[in-house]
């Protein structure tokens, strides 16, 4: 059976006196979500994600990371699969850290490394509105993008529905802002969310098998798949959301 040390991988690592600015820049650059922080030993400290870099409004500055590192859950290279899904189904993060000794790190297992492992070995039961979250954040196409940004910050979530005429015409992702480098509240320099919005939206009915679902995520990599019934938004389902329904802990 694979194990952590089967899908490890190479994950940057930062320091807690390292600017947000250069969080900034490597999460960028980059795919990932998240970024582990390290001691001068590299023993794991925790990690930051997209949010907390979009929480800097100034592009320049000389905040530290020291305020924004969380508690990042942790395995050894042995832990196996279901150990690492119960775990990212817990602390709702995107990455698992694989630590050595003295909790020294080693890589990363990411949760769209695992995800489609796990999904074929515990097939996700029942319907999309049985696994969905209802309580759904949109924001409109010709919002300014700070609006983004406030509602990432406000709220934690990772994407948005973009509604127009109320109709679902896109998603929007911290990933989105981030990369258009337009994070500074208030500097958005007359952009809206048309402008960066991915289109069209990838949908799924409430009365849909959460399988069909799974397969969705997993086949256009995203993060947030909006529920629709009819033309009404009703819902969000997210991979949190289907492990929740996945027996790990007894595997």
């Amino acid at each position: 059976m694979k194990s952590a040390a089967d899908l490890l991988c190479e994950v940057p690592l930062l320091r807690s006196d390292d600017r947000v600015t250069r969080a900034r820049s490597v999460l960028r650059d980059d795919h990932y979500r998240e970024l582990f922080v390290v001691d001068e030993r590299g023993a794991l400290v925790g990690y930051i994600d997209i949010s907390d870099v979009l929480r800097v409004a100034a592009t320049r500055s000389n905040v530290t990371l020291d305020g924004f590192v969380r508690e990042a859950p942790s395995v050894a290279p042995d832990a196996s699969l279901e150990q690492i899904g119960a775990l990212l189904r817990e602390a709702r993060t995107d990455s698992v850290a694989v630590l050595g000794p003295d909790r020294r790190v080693l890589g990363g297992v990411l949760l769209t490394g695992i995800f489609p492992i796990l999904v074929s070995r515990h097939a996700p039961r029942g319907t999309v509105e049985e696994r969905m979250s209802t309580r759904v954040v949109t924001v409109e196409a010709d919002d300014p993008v700070s609006r983004v940004l406030a509602l990432v910050t406000e709220t934690g979530y990772s994407a948005f529905p973009v509604m127009k005429r109320r109709q679902l015409v896109g998603m929007v992702s911290r990933r989105d802002l981030l990369s258009s480098g337009r994070t500074r509240r208030g500097a958005d320099g007359g952009l809206d969310v048309e402008a960066l919005m991915s289109t069209p939206a990838i949908t799924i009915s409430p009365d849909a098998a959460v399988c069909d679902a799974t397969a969705l995520l997993c086949r256009h990599d995203i993060s947030r798949l909006p529920v629709v019934d009819g033309t009404k938004v009703v819902g969000i389902l997210d991979r949190h959301d289907v492990l929740g329904g996945l027996l790990l802990a007894e595997a």
